[in-house]
């Protein structure tokens, strides 16, 4: 796996810098977005050294906006493992501090139930009082202690996927099974640089040549996605995988969000034939369409706070997309050789 496969913030806020009373500075001399390390990076597992596995130990924070949090929420529903960790929910519109940051505004007394925190800034700070980064999600956060202990979205997933197996609901499918994770681990790592951090290469590029340089990455990736796409019904096949996961969750906001917040404006993905039809199928998939809200998608990448939080500016909620046809027909089911349809392979 690429060394920079790190954290990555979510929505529009300016990317921060080494502490977390101040603004961040992640843009290189060339304008182009340059993303921040993760800070809690100890892996899940048996051995010393790391985090054990325990039902109820854990606490997963994300915002139903941040498409890096939102994967590891599509696999904790569908292996089942929502019986063992449990999920707090921040607002998707960012609040307005002195540093960026995300707070828990939907609940009672603007406090997570479960930890009593009002800022996801406080776990941080409670494993690192000298933390010097943005507070991302998804972050796993140890109940009894408050303290963040992993904020590794780019290997959640796999984690949730293998040691966290003995949690799994009985009959979970295998979303990363062995014979597949060079592969599937290679994609993964095009799929993040080209697609996930690619619309916010977009985004955040603060020169002309750096955007049109992510622009065109951009599109050249999602071509060669749709012609894979021709021939099969998922990425690997006739089963869903990790690597459909993380792209999905990309996908499913390119059209109320990336499109124009982001200027990813050559194509709509419902303009495509083959992707359009693949992200309504996982859409129409339980554990995907079932924790997508476009609310709070559109919410927090049009309404919250903006690449200058200081600049007084008119923001407003855009009235569409059209919701209704996410439900429509898709046919994807043709590319298959199974009639099911939550097509998931057996874990063996």
């Amino acid at each position: 796996m690429a060394q920079n496969d790190q954290g990555i913030s979510c929505g529009l806020d300016r990317p921060t810098n080494v502490s977390v009373s101040a603004k961040p500075v992640e843009i290189k001399a060339d304008g182009s977005f340059n993303r921040q390390v993760n800070r809690f990076t100890t892996p899940f597992g048996s051995q010393p050294g790391e985090l054990p596995v325990e039902a109820g130990r854990y606490r997963l924070l994300w915002s139903a906006a941040c498409p890096w949090a939102h994967r590891s929420v599509i696999v904790r529903k569908i292996l089942g493992l929502d019986k063992a960790i449990s999920l707090g929910t921040v607002s998707p519109l960012r609040p307005r501090l002195q540093h960026v940051d995300w707070e828990f505004s939907l609940d009672t007394n603007n406090q997570d139930p479960i930890l009593g925190v009002q800022y996801v800034s406080e776990v941080y700070k409670n494993t690192d009082p000298g933390y010097s980064g943005r507070p991302t999600v998804p972050v796993m956060v140890d109940i009894e202690s408050k303290q963040a202990v992993n904020n590794d979205y780019f290997k959640l997933t796999n984690y949730f996927e293998t040691v966290w197996s003995p949690f799994h609901k009985d009959g979970a499918p295998d979303l990363y099974p062995s014979n597949l994770r060079e592969e599937i681990d290679a994609l993964n790592d095009v799929i993040f640089h080209e697609v996930n951090n690619g619309v916010y290469k977009c985004g955040f590029a603060q020169s002309q040549e750096a955007y049109e340089q992510a622009y065109d990455q951009l599109f050249t990736r999602l071509d060669k996605v749709e012609e894979r796409l021709s021939n099969r019904r998922f990425l690997f096949g006739d089963f869903i995988t990790d690597s459909d996961v993380r792209l999905y969750t990309t996908l499913v906001r390119f059209d109320a969000a990336y499109y124009t917040a982001f200027r990813t404006n050559r194509n709509l993905i419902r303009e495509y034939l083959n992707l359009w039809g693949y992200v309504r199928d996982l859409y129409q998939t339980p554990g995907f369409g079932d924790t997508t809200d476009f609310d709070a998608i559109k919410r927090h990448y049009h309404l919250s706070i903006t690449i200058d939080p200081n600049k007084s500016e008119v923001k407003l909620l855009p009235k569409g997309p059209d919701l209704s046809v996410w439900n429509t027909p898709h046919n994807r089911e043709r590319l298959s050789n199974k009639a099911e349809k939550f097509l998931l392979q057996e874990r063996k």
